[in-house]
């Protein structure tokens, strides 16, 4: 019980949140609600900048669809798994050039990387 408590109090404390994120030529900030790709404005959507956003600060670590349901749509949200994967799409499109950062991690789930291989 008190395991499922601390769960419940972990996912329900407010993260840290930094104003600017860099990864290689990909910022994002959360103050002016931007992101920009080798100092040129890209247009993303809402929810693909909250899943930006979580990747971002997260980079390098690999994210299973629940854990990303769980920290960009909340756990009070009760969605499919797969809509992640549709958000995933519309940010790859949203990036452009950029789109090889968001990798996917077969069987796992994705990552942000700036190391893109080609």
């Amino acid at each position: 019980m008190l395991a499922r408590i601390r769960a419940v109090l972990r996912r329900r404390a407010p993260e840290v949140v930094t104003e600017r994120v860099e990864i290689g030529e990909l910022a994002l900030d959360t103050s002016t609600h931007r992101v920009t790709w080798q100092g040129g404005a890209l247009k993303v959507g809402p929810t693909e900048f909250k899943l930006l956003a979580y990747l971002m600060q997260h980079a390098e670590r690999v994210h299973s669809r629940a854990q990303l349901l769980d920290k960009v749509w909340g756990d009070h949200v009760y969605i499919e798994e797969r809509t992640v994967d549709v958000h995933v799409k519309r940010l790859r499109e949203s990036l452009g050039a950029a789109a090889p950062m968001v990798e996917t991690v077969r069987g796992a789930g994705y990552r942000l990387t700036a190391q893109v291989t080609v």
